[in-house]
């Protein structure tokens, strides 16, 4: 059983080690990724000029009389003292081609009381990489790859890194049973002596295993901060390998197998069916109209927070509101912002999310972001995560190099072995006198 799972550990862990070096390091580095942004790019996110903001709604409008090839998909309401406001815009559809205009962005930098552009960015793009995206590129590249779409499918790299997080999971199991100390050998028989090992405790034999033995060489080094290192933090571990797999594959995988188990409460998006991208759902209904019925919902609600943003899914035909003041856009923690979902259609309403409430299945799948990313914890949660970024990264490096050495070791003993096969029994010659058989 012990041979099997160590096989089944060490061919997991070579399958994964490449994919979770680079997910580590990126999520070390995405843990900031506002920040990080800010400063790379004040040219984009700081406003030039004071005053009282223009309405978002006009802006939006101005956004797309200048550039008519895009249309705003997300509408920041507010935003904080002395920052921009980013307006994220998808491409329209070219009605001679019927396919999808190409601008080469898809966000807009606006001064919210001027009204001037400050600039535009492909927000994710893979090429070339730049101050303005290279965050953005860090981020896809974390859950994603930048693998290219192909046979009309974009998701590869998402599905990809969500059965990486899959295997991951299933493997933190089976990485924490070998490190528990074999079962004691049977009773010696009379006479035998029992091993110095075999007269410890159970936490005595596996306390080594906590421990790391800083002065015992590169070998054991390597070897103890893997085992000791994914000791330590293993249910950190395995909250981020669990929730990177429900978040890559909630809609194929992680959903359906909640739907079965539990309550869970469907959002409007797996109600649906997206429509094709050259196909999108045209609303009838504006973002005025839409901001009037959430403004006046949400008061019936007897929310206190104003609506922080509007947006529109044009492949399912939905408008989301989300309600939050300018300075918790990000979330500070807990388990996101409320949200009321709206038809572009006939404007119903379709679905409200209410952070904390639900059933129980809810609330555990409210929190899969939140954990992921540690936000759920607020700054220190942040920095948790970056700092398990690294971890990760760590541990994929120590499992090749242990790989590699007991490779190494393994290949030079068969050699030997064959080179001991090649020479053969060594035969003297018979001395002097001696009886030859005849």
């Amino acid at each position: 059983m012990r041979l099997m799972l160590v096989a089944l550990h060490r061919w997991a862990g070579l399958l994964m080690a490449a994919f979770l070096f680079v997910a580590g390091l990126t999520g070390a580095v995405i843990s900031w990724d506002h920040e990080i942004d800010e400063w790379l790019n004040p040219h984009l996110t700081d406003a030039r000029s004071t005053g009282p903001a223009l309405p978002s709604l006009e802006l939006a409008r101005q956004i797309e009389a200048r550039h008519p090839q895009v249309q705003v998909s997300a509408l920041p309401m507010a935003a904080e003292p002395g920052h921009s406001l980013a307006f994220a815009v998808q491409a329209r559809v070219d009605p001679a081609t019927g396919q999808l205009f190409k601008p080469g962005f898809n966000q807009v930098f606006i001064d919210p009381a001027s009204g001037e552009e400050l600039g535009r960015r492909e927000w994710g793009a893979v090429w070339p990489i730049s101050k303005e995206n290279f965050v953005s590129f860090l981020y896809v590249l974390h859950y994603s790859l930048h693998l290219p779409k192909f046979w009309g499918i974009d998701r590869w790299g998402v599905w990809l890194m969500g059965a990486i997080a899959l295997v991951w999971t299933l493997d933190c199991f089976t990485g924490f049973y070998l490190t528990l100390p074999m079962r004691r050998p049977k009773k010696p028989a009379a006479g035998e002596a029992r091993g110095a090992d075999g007269a410890k405790g159970w936490w005595q034999r596996w306390k080594p295993a906590w421990k790391v033995r800083w002065g015992g060489g590169s070998y054991k080094l390597n070897f103890d901060l893997h085992r000791a290192g994914s000791l330590w933090t293993w249910a950190l571990l395995f909250i981020v390998a669990f929730t990177a797999f429900s978040l890559n594959l909630y809609r194929e995988v992680f959903f359906p197998a909640m739907s079965l188990v539990s309550d869970v409460t469907p959002t409007p998006f797996e109600q649906r069916q997206p429509a094709p991208e050259e196909k999108p759902v045209i609303p009838r209904l504006g973002y005025a109209d839409v901001l009037g019925k959430v403004t006046q919902e949400a008061q019936r609600l007897g929310w206190q927070e104003p609506v922080g943003e509007l947006f529109y899914a044009e492949l399912f035909g939905i408008y989301g509101a989300q309600f939050y003041a300018p300075e918790d856009e990000h979330g500070s923690g807990g388990v996101g912002h409320r949200i009321l979902y709206v038809d572009g259609l006939d404007g119903r309403f379709v679905g409200i999310r209410e952070p904390w409430k639900g059933t129980a299945a809810d609330i555990f799948v409210q929190a899969q972001f939140p954990l992921h990313s540690g936000r759920i914890l607020g700054l220190p949660g942040r920095i948790l995560i970056s700092v398990m970024g690294l971890v990760v990264a760590m541990l994929s490096v120590t499992g090749v190099v242990i790989w590699l050495r007991k490779r190494k070791a393994y290949l030079k003993s068969r050699e030997q072995q064959q080179e001991k096969q090649v020479a053969g029994p060594i035969v003297l010659p018979p001395a002097a006198g001696a009886e030859t058989p005849g």
